[in-house]
């Protein structure tokens, strides 16, 4: 095959998985800015965090389930099902007649969403040799970099001088067009395998994930951590986990195989992607409101400043194949995860003189760090397994980034609001300064247990033949 890019001959599946990848990245970047049109126009203002939540539940409890599947079936027709799955809740949210509803299909999207994003990184895998998939990763990372520029400011153009309807409508042809050109120009080489569907591990998966995370997200939220909800649902939660354990020890095909566990390269490359999911949400949800606050500055200008975060990232995740061509997949994630401690400490510092210029490039170093970590910790861990289990490596790294997010939503929410309660209120601008300095040195922590974890990460010998 030849050349990577938009006009080689895999360009219109690789524009395929970008298109797709594009669907879940602005989702909530343009929701986001929406939300107050959302609940005029609909009320129920005491529900809208749940239009993130059910979302958030849903994509990662059907994640690992999803990249089973693509190994079972193969990747097209699990991408294409993932897809039509993410249109259809999207038709049904623009057409929502209250927030119950529109919560509902929100969780639609999410069943659709858990699939689109291990299976599009599980086919770039496939049909990129390891020298080209850096190249190939960062082209799909320059998807995160255009959503966070493009996905705040049209939410807020939409639905101020349209409907906000029009944020699920418009994923309509985006969607089709994706479709059609997996349809039409992806034909894998991947054989499909007759096997028994471990439909008990599924769904004692999917319940223990979902009731986890949902504890995670509500605790501290709607209920005390030490309430009787939440040891309620985290107790439910770990029960089923354990059920599900001990129901795939038995299963001739489990959902996730022995291997999964015994390899040290798969849990410390998924330990990794937990560790940028936390680092990733708590620059991404709380630096915005923190400019807001402090300097006056717009929600466009907050949101630019966050972009930095997406830009340094493709940049140098098309490099990175240099780098771990030359020094190894381990070596480069320890330079980027030092980077991405510099990006933090930097940020946790000029917090004390707020500044969008300055959090900007702080924002630009960290992404710079995340690209030479990110994409060279998958790459390892997809390159170590045969064609048939690359699924259920890129589903378990998935699965981590998502439970990273969800568990840095409840922890840098926790430190925020102690930081800013105890200094005044959210009206105050030193508590506000505070509450993110708070979070900042929170993000610094990950980012250095991040390069613990790639130490942790085994030599992975590249072979000639998977370079050419």
């Amino acid at each position: 095959m030849s050349d990577i890019g938009l006009r080689s001959e895999r360009g219109p599946i690789l524009l395929a998985l970008m298109l797709s990848m594009f669907l879940i990245a602005i989702d909530s970047t343009i929701l986001s800015t929406a939300v107050p049109t959302i609940v005029r126009d609909l009320g129920g203002f005491a529900l809208f965090p749940w239009l993130f939540s059910i979302y958030l539940l849903a994509q990662a409890a059907t994640v690992p389930v999803y990249a089973k599947l693509a190994d079972t079936f193969g990747r097209k027709p699990i991408m294409l099902v993932g897809v039509g799955v993410f249109l259809v809740g999207s038709v049904l949210c623009a057409t929502a007649w209250d927030m119950p509803s529109l919560i509902a299909f929100r969780g639609l999207q999410g069943i659709g969403a858990g699939a689109i994003m291990p299976t599009v990184l599980t086919i770039a895998g496939d049909i990129y040799t390891v020298r080209e998939r850096a190249r190939a990763q960062a082209y799909l990372s320059s998807v995160w970099a255009i959503s966070a520029v493009v996905g705040p400011t049209l939410g807020g153009v939409l639905s101020q001088f349209a409907s906000w309807r029009w944020i699920f409508w418009i994923n309509l042809p985006l969607g089709l067009f994706a479709l059609f050109l997996l349809w039409r120009n992806y034909r894998p080489a991947f054989e499909r395998h007759r096997r028994r569907i471990d439909y008990a591990g599924a769904v004692l998966l999917t319940g223990a994930l979902v009731l986890l995370v949902l504890g995670v997200l509500e605790g501290g939220v709607d209920w005390d951590w030490l309430s009787w909800q939440s040891l309620a649902v985290f107790g439910g939660g770990v029960i089923l986990l354990v059920a599900f354990v001990l129901v795939e020890r038995r299963a001739d095909d489990p959902i996730l195989a022995p291997w999964v566990f015994r390899s040290r390269l798969v849990r410390s490359t998924s330990l990794v992607g937990l560790l940028i999911g936390v680092v990733l949400i708590g620059l991404v949800s709380y630096t915005p409101t923190f400019l807001e606050s402090t300097t006056g500055a717009s929600p466009i200008v907050g949101g630019l400043a966050v972009a930095g975060l997406m830009i340094g990232w493709p940049i140098s995740g098309a490099l990175a194949g240099r780098f771990y061509l030359r020094i190894g997949f381990r070596s480069t994630t320890l330079v980027g995860s030092t980077i991405v401690i510099a990006g933090t400490v930097w940020l946790a510092g000029f917090a004390f003189l707020p500044s969008a210029g300055l959090t900007g490039f702080g924002c630009f170093i960290v992404g710079v760090g995340l690209g030479l970590v990110a994409n060279p910790s998958l790459i390892a861990a997809q390159s170590s397994v045969e064609l048939r289990q690359r699924g259920v490596v890129s589903g378990t790294n998935a699965l981590a980034r998502s439970i990273g997010s969800s568990v840095g939503v409840a922890v840098f929410g926790a430190i925020a609001n102690s930081l800013i309660d105890d200094r005044g209120g959210h009206e105050t601008t030193a508590a506000v300064q505070a509450g993110a300095i708070g979070v900042y040195i929170g993000v610094a922590i990950g980012a250095v247990a991040m390069l613990f974890a790639c130490m942790a990460i085994p030599h992975v010998p590249i072979h000639e033949e998977q370079i050419r």
